[in-house]
């Protein structure tokens, strides 16, 4: 790295490790340039969170660039991952326990495949899930949510451009997805498993690209 290159602007793209949480890469990179070039202090920030149960491209921005970071969230995104069928969490992913099972061996792959077309288009109204880091009178939901207080969570607008899936195995459905910015992937996972009538979660999620920035590019040896 050169200090010079840093504080004119730097954008590392990175592959989130799983369990590692958005905040955890840009510490790791800020304590890592602070301690290599005895700063006290530098911009460091992340343009769009990752959850600590999804993978992928997390682009963190530094000095200058970090007044890019507005601009990268906007752009759209693709995402690929994997749904389970039949059973629900709270927080529709692997952060909480499985509930509600239901039968799902009627389902046929054609009711599944088709099923995606309900959720393509643009200004569709999707409700974020209550374990996530939106605020509500100043407190992240899912600190309601841990404390099992039931909280109203405003609907948002957003955009699927694309959702295809990419395999099926049941109780498992693999997907890729082209979306907006504020997305909820989760939400997605768990409004299609109740649109067949089964329910389902968010069991892997994977970032693949951002914009034109795309997880292919990424290099991962500013957080080793």
């Amino acid at each position: 790295m050169d200090l010079d290159e840093l504080l004119e602007g730097k954008i590392f793209l990175i592959d989130k490790p799983l369990d590692w949480t958005s905040f955890d890469i840009v510490n790791k990179i800020k304590w890592k340039i602070k301690k290599q070039f005895n700063l006290k202090k530098i911009k460091v920030g992340h343009a769009g969170t990752l959850d600590p149960k999804a993978t992928g491209l997390l682009i963190v921005c530094v000095g200058k660039a970090t007044k890019q970071i507005q601009q990268i969230q906007d752009a759209s995104k693709i995402y690929s991952g994997e749904i389970k069928l039949g059973v629900e969490t709270p927080s529709y992913d692997l952060e909480t326990e499985e509930c509600n099972p239901k039968e799902y061996n009627h389902l046929q792959i054609k009711d599944i495949e088709e099923a995606v077309q309900d959720f393509i288009g643009e200004s569709i109204s999707q409700n974020p899930p209550v374990f996530s880091a939106l605020k509500k009178d100043g407190k992240r939901l899912y600190e309601f949510a841990r404390k099992g207080i039931a909280i109203e969570v405003p609907s948002r607008e957003i955009s699927i451009y694309d959702f295809k899936i990419t395999n099926i195995n049941l109780p498992y459905v693999e997907f890729l997805v082209h979306c907006s910015k504020g997305t909820y992937i989760r939400s997605l996972a768990h409004d299609f498993g109740q649109s067949l009538g089964v329910g389902g979660y968010l069991t892997k999620l994977r970032r693949e690209k951002i914009g034109d920035y795309d997880i292919k590019d990424s290099d991962n040896s500013i957080i080793i």
